[in-house]
């Protein structure tokens, strides 16, 4: 499930910590020499809402085997809790975006047609919705940020799964990029570099025979994009 940092000597540039969505990127900086630690720990459903206690000023995963994988990362930093860590880090958690747009969940809002009323997916109500499903997203990015870190979020592959509504995919993940913007993180958007005309993700940058993930030649755009950004 995880992808450790390609080298033991060399220091870690930054900390990698998020869903599935994190294993291109981490694969991508092994293939590019680019020393790290981290990787995927879970799903992410798992990381949107009750995933995580701050006990005794540790942060601390409610999940035992997240919680393990994450103390190894923090032990090849050698360090005891995010909070000390002296570089970036990097997370995916809160941005898979189809789990807020599943159809089902959104049928009390519609109309007659099928549709949405004119403006519900930029009105206020919408943000409240998301950033509730994504409230402890949105709380742990924001406690890495008042720890003085520098967090960088990486928004989700342009693919939107047959179980979830593409109108709402691209509203949800645009209220919880700015919702991330407001709390002073970084983020990580490609969209205009690998989407096509239509705003999905080019098939050249897809995981073949999958709905959701990019491929490692998206995962090389993004490191390429923190690198840029002088990690």
């Amino acid at each position: 499930m995880t992808t450790p940092s390609s080298t033991t000597t060399t220091p870690a540039r930054f900390l990698l910590v998020g869903d599935s969505h994190a294993g291109p990127i981490g694969r991508a900086a092994k293939a590019a020499g680019l020393p790290f630690v981290g990787g995927p720990i879970g799903s992410g459903r798992d990381f949107n809402a009750d995933f995580f206690d701050v006990r005794d000023d540790r942060l601390v995963f409610r999940d035992a085997e997240v919680d393990k994988l994450y103390r190894g990362f923090l032990a090849d930093l050698r360090v005891d809790d995010i909070g000390q860590l002296t570089v970036p880090l990097v997370s995916t958690f809160g941005l898979s975006a189809h789990f807020f747009a599943t159809t089902e969940n959104w049928h009390i809002y519609r109309t007659g047609d099928g549709g949405f009323p004119a403006g519900f997916l930029s009105s206020r109500l919408f943000d409240d919705i998301v950033c509730a499903m994504a409230r402890d997203a949105l709380v742990f990015y924001r406690h890495a940020v008042d720890l003085g870190l520098r967090v960088l979020a990486v928004m989700p592959p342009q693919r939107v799964p047959g179980m979830a509504d593409p109108a709402v995919f691209m509203a949800a993940q645009e209220t919880v990029r700015r919702a991330l913007v407001e709390r002073g993180v970084e983020i990580v958007d490609l969209r205009a570099r690998v989407t096509d005309a239509t705003g999905r993700q080019r098939a050249a940058l897809c995981e073949p025979d999958d709905p959701i993930h990019g491929n490692l030649a998206f995962g090389r755009l993004i490191v390429a994009d923190l690198l840029a950004r002088g990690l």
